[in-house]
């Protein structure tokens, strides 16, 4: 399994639901509660010049119409994850994460 895969199946155990889209098109009818997830970049680790591990870097959008939702604080408690802003749109709540998986 892919570590992409991986991480979806994560995002849906901890959302509850399979609600979770890997970089949607934009015809796409998403269904709220949901997690939105993009390939953002990655970060190459070098010895001697020599590349040896690299982490791809994901942007993670949790969408929601409650704003005390419990799911804001388990995203941010994976390994890796940094929270960046919340903005509300459309009556809806977006927290936007950063993660290397």
């Amino acid at each position: 399994m892919s570590k992409r895969i991986d991480l979806g199946n994560k995002l849906k155990e901890i959302l509850g639901s399979s609600n979770v889209y890997f970089q949607p098109p934009d015809n796409l009818k998403m269904v709220y509660p949901c997690i939105r997830y993009r390939l953002e970049g990655g970060n190459t680790e070098y010895a001697d010049n020599i590349p040896y591990r690299f982490s791809r870097q994901y942007e993670l959008v949790f969408i929601c119409k409650d704003p005390d939702s419990d799911v804001i604080d388990k995203i941010a408690m994976l390994p890796g994850c940094r929270f960046d802003r919340p903005y509300t749109a459309d009556n809806l709540n977006h927290y936007i994460y950063h993660i290397y998986y």
